[in-house]
């Protein structure tokens, strides 16, 4: 009977690709849409932030924030982020994938408002409220990752199945643009309505009274693209694979089948995958089971941490991206601007960076995944990576010269691009094709809840790694680090061992997903 049941399942594989592909694509998508908005427009704000609540009186400097608080609001997102993923993928397993599709959506929008609102004017209380939302914020945005790629993976067919994972990814580089394009809109907007004169010519003035409208609009609008889309995430329908390979529904997954992708099943044939998955041949083993290993125990492995490997590289460099045009000049010095300006200048050096590296390289992983593989663009991207930061940090007093910024610009944006045209994307597509139906969203969310333990490395380490050797070129309250050459260092062997971690990975392309998990293969007693 197992025969039967992949006769079945190759209908999905082998539908033809149909309108309601393209809406699943733009309604999971703009969960990573939202993602990507919620979990980077805080880069942008957070120095605006620091000179509304932080600023000392006659201090030479601008206020910033002290480093555990920023450090707290940087990471806090990414504890939430990391619990998400794993409740989550573990219900989307039990319960279903649409039963909780619609939950995390409803936190990201409930959260992305209370954000910004965050009650009081004392710095304690405006911290406290917004590290708290922020980590609710982050529990809705994990449970999108092993949702969504789960639920594309099970919808797509088997020749287009890595395109249409990689598109709903790719959204995430939209996201990242329009955090850059929204600070950039709000703030002109207010230096337009509030002129303010540079710190060092006054101080006081220098941060007017709006600025403290502007990062809680930022931080409110991530809520408008995931309400404009749960209507139609809620009428999503679930995936067939769940209702006939967990819930065992064999009848109501032809159903489905036939009335969102027009695929025909006739009810024999759904009669043969119900009896199918009864048959004593069909695996039951569980995630701690000797199987389990023996099937999947190196893939997770693998996925779990090159995921890890390749988020301590990119989230370091992503979060912190201000720090380092700051350090080679791109960003005229804190003192020289007023508090809307600085917020201007980061977000339109981060949008220069998304629509130059970030957003074309997501999209050549949708255009060359099917061509080229998996495997191959996740390795070549690792490879890549290691040679640019190489190409960063050698010659880093030169790139830092008078005359050479741009240089060290175009670089950096290549780095970026070959993590999206590599690592970022294919760590989140592979884990969604290989392993079995009722364990896919588990193991999808635990590798991407360790690759949110590899963000919070990054960006803990970074923030405190990257500062000046000398005590006196240090931000204020952080004590000395390795400095940006040095980090760049470290950075380029994560993903020299992220490129060998890779080798621990199966290559998915043209295999339908039961031949990857191996789910028709008895278990081996």
């Amino acid at each position: 009977m197992a025969g039967d049941q992949v006769h079945v399942l190759s209908a999905l594989d082998g539908a033809k690709t149909q309108w309601y592909h393209f809406t699943a694509i733009v309604v999971a998508g703009m969960g990573f849409f939202t993602d990507a908005y919620d979990l980077f427009c805080i880069s942008l704000v957070t120095k605006l932030i620091g000179r509304v609540y932080y600023t000392v009186p006659g201090s030479p400097h601008p206020g910033s924030l002290p480093p555990t608080v920023a450090a707290a609001v940087n990471g806090v997102a990414f504890v939430g982020t990391l619990s998400g993923q794993l409740f989550f993928g573990w219900l989307g397993d039990k319960v279903g994938r649409k039963s909780v599709y619609g939950m995390t959506l409803l936190l990201m929008i409930i959260c992305s408002v209370a954000s910004g609102l965050s009650f009081s004017h004392t710095p304690t209380t405006v911290m406290a409220t917004l590290c708290f939302f922020r980590f609710w914020l982050g529990f809705g945005i994990g449970g999108d990752y092993p949702l969504s790629a789960t639920i594309m993976s099970e919808y797509a067919n088997k020749r287009t199945r890595g395109a249409f994972i990689a598109a709903v990814f790719a959204m995430q580089g939209f996201g990242i643009l329009a955090g850059g394009a929204v600070a950039i809109g709000v703030t002109a907007l207010f230096k337009n309505r509030s002129p303010a004169p540079p710190y060092a010519v006054n101080p006081a003035a220098s941060t007017p009274a709006q600025a403290d409208y502007v990062w809680r609009i930022v931080l409110m609008l991530g809520a408008l693209p995931a309400a404009l889309t749960f209507y139609w995430r809620m009428k999503m329908p679930e995936t067939a694979r769940y209702t006939a390979l967990i819930a065992k529904n064999a009848e109501r997954a032809a159903a489905d089948m036939s009335k969102v992708l027009q695929v025909e099943i006739t009810k024999e044939q759904a009669g043969d995958l119900e009896v199918a998955h009864k048959s004593p041949a069909s695996p039951s083993f569980g995630l701690f089971s000797g199987e389990f290993v023996r099937r999947h125990g190196l893939h997770l492995v693998g996925t779990a941490s090159t995921w890890l490997l390749l988020d301590v590289a990119y989230y370091s460099q992503n979060l912190f991206q201000k720090d380092i045009f700051s350090a080679i000049g791109w960003i005229p010095p804190a003192a020289s601007m007023s508090a809307l300006d600085e917020l201007y200048h980061i977000a339109r050096a981060q949008t220069l960076i998304a629509l130059c590296g970030t957003v074309p390289g997501y999209w050549f992983t949708v255009a060359f995944i099917h061509s080229v593989g998996r495997f191959k663009i996740q390795a070549m991207g690792f490879f890549m990576m290691t040679g640019f930061m190489l190409g960063l940090a050698v010659p880093y007093d030169y790139w830092t010269g008078q005359g050479h910024q741009a240089g060290f610009v175009a670089m950096y944006a290549l780095t970026f691009f070959f993590a999206n045209f590599g690592p970022n994307a294919t760590t989140f597509i592979v884990p969604a094709e290989i392993y079995p139906a009722r364990l896919r969203a588990t193991c999808h969310g635990i590798s991407a809840a360790s690759g949110k333990v590899g963000a919070i490395i990054g960006s803990f380490g970074f923030l405190y790694l990257a500062q000046s050797p000398d005590p006196a070129k240090t931000a204020h309250g952080y004590l000395p680090g390795i400095g940006v050459r040095n980090s760049l260092f470290v950075l380029a062997g994560c993903s020299l061992m992220g490129f060998m971690l890779t080798f621990l990975v199966p290559e998915p392309k043209g295999k339908s997903l039961e031949e990857m998990s191996r789910e028709t293969e008895p278990d081996k007693c």
